[in-house]
């Protein structure tokens, strides 16, 4: 159960309202979706939480299954490099750093990417790097590099899960099926561990899908402008998505990414277009964590390119009262995925 009323909920809006620090896109007479409608957010939250769980029931298992193939078959490149893990060295760790990753989970227990480190004794820096970057790092010398991964193949070699890996403790070569089986447990060890990753990335696709088909459906056409977008140049009648926009960051320029540019069929010269983040959530916590990010990068395009900037978000999922209110009040306007037809009402 939602544990809020209507009344807790214009209460909120109005501290936001009466907080001078905080300037609401309201109070720049902009026409507002849903910020400055609090009598719709309860209704509009509880049908945004029952439209992500039925796609979460019906779509994410597909997602995790696609992605768990993928994965399997990584594995199985570690085994192979590793002779099935009857041969984990500093040589073969140092040609395939990304291979740790996968060797945390043939231990028994599976081993957490710091409690590696710590076992180890080595440096959380040559971890990270292995894994996020798939390689090692540039100043780390090649003795210290291979003292390391010794320390790291020792590790994985006297925590190998046996269980798994029965062949290690046997000295059978091991068959087909023992090895697919194996490969398919690491596999589950490896997507349990960023499941959550697996599916968001599997909504945003979807979310950004759901608003190609809307656009398409009204004539719109996809616009390429590569990796830097100029706002001020974005030709009428078209959309990109996931592109960079340059906004002004202390005393030099960054860039930002967009979900979705859209500009209306009607835009004239000067005009900027209507830009877009898609956000989906699977529960009510992360989403207060996050919520800064888009006031930030809110900020960062006002500064830059004035009030007329026009950042919608685009929701799906659980967020909250305090989501909203928190956003609302700093100027951010909202359209759910399950009312999208009210994206025509920006004029798109």
């Amino acid at each position: 159960m939602i544990g809020f009323t209507d009344n807790d909920l214009q209460r909120q809006l109005d501290r936001y309202r009466q907080n001078d620090d905080l300037t609401p896109l309201f109070m720049h007479g902009a026409m507002m979706i849903n910020a400055n409608k609090p009598d719709l957010w309860k209704a509009d939250i509880a049908q945004s939480v029952d439209y992500y769980n039925d796609w979460f029931l019906r779509f994410a298992p597909q997602a995790f299954r696609e992605t768990r193939i993928e994965t399997t078959e990584r594995v199985l490149a570690t085994f192979r490099q590793t002779r099935n893990l009857a041969d984990i060295n500093p040589d073969i760790l140092r040609a395939n750093p990304a291979a740790v990753e996968t060797l945390r989970m043939t231990t028994a227990p599976p081993l957490a990417r710091d409690r590696l480190v710590g076992l180890a004794g080595i440096s959380t820096n040559l971890v990270k790097s292995a894994e996020l970057r798939q390689r090692v790092p540039y100043k780390m010398s090649e003795q210290q590099l291979r003292s390391e991964f010794e320390r790291m193949s020792d590790v994985f070699r006297k925590l190998a899960d046996v269980d798994i890996l029965p062949w290690l403790s046997s000295g059978n070569e091991p068959t087909e099926a023992e090895i697919y089986r194996a490969a398919s447990i690491v596999a589950d060890r490896l997507c349990g561990a960023v499941a959550n990753p697996i599916i968001r990335n599997a909504q945003e696709r979807r979310q950004l899908s759901a608003i190609k088909n809307w656009l398409d459906d009204r004539g719109y056409r996809v616009f390429d402008s590569g990796q830097q977008l100029s706002l001020d140049a974005f030709p009428p009648g078209r959309y990109g998505f996931r592109l960079n926009a340059a906004v002004e960051h202390g005393t030099r320029h960054v860039n930002v990414p967009i979900d979705a540019v859209v500009m209306p069929h009607h835009g004239l010269q000067g005009e900027l277009p209507v830009l877009i983040e898609a956000k989906s959530a699977g529960d009510f916590t992360n989403t207060n964590k996050r919520r800064k990010e888009e006031a930030t990068k809110n900020a960062q395009l006002r500064l830059t390119y004035g009030d007329t900037v026009r950042y919608i978000l685009f929701l799906c999922g659980y967020f909250d009262s305090g989501y909203l209110g928190y956003e609302a009040a700093e100027g951010i306007d909202w359209v759910w995925e399950h009312r999208i037809d009210d994206l025509s009402q920006l004029g798109l």
